[in-house]
């Protein structure tokens, strides 16, 4: 299976689409029936506090992926999803105070 592969670049994938797959778990669990796609990013917009609050969520499956792959000893696709938390947390952080 692919998810057993000790791959970077199969990190980075996964590191960068489980926070988008969480977002959107969090939109309909938080948003769904109150805001639309669009009201919910003007929301982010306008509440730069809330980017925080949001992001994190969202990088938790990050975490989750991995805790699993260094404790199964795949420290390249470790290192790629490390790197995409990164990529985001940094991103997050740009976002909210530009």
């Amino acid at each position: 299976m692919i998810f057993k592969k000790d791959n970077l670049r199969l990190g980075l994938i996964l590191g960068l689409v489980a926070p988008l797959l969480s977002l959107v778990v969090y939109y309909f669990a938080k948003f769904y029936p109150l805001y639309s796609i669009r009201d919910f990013f003007g929301f982010m917009q306008t509440n730069k506090a809330q980017i925080t609050a949001i992001s994190v969520p969202c990088l938790v499956l990050n975490i989750v992926l991995f805790t699993v792959y260094i404790n199964s000893h795949r420290d390249k696709t470790a290192k790629g999803v490390f790197a995409a938390t990164l990529i985001y947390a940094i991103l997050a952080l740009l976002f909210k105070f530009i």
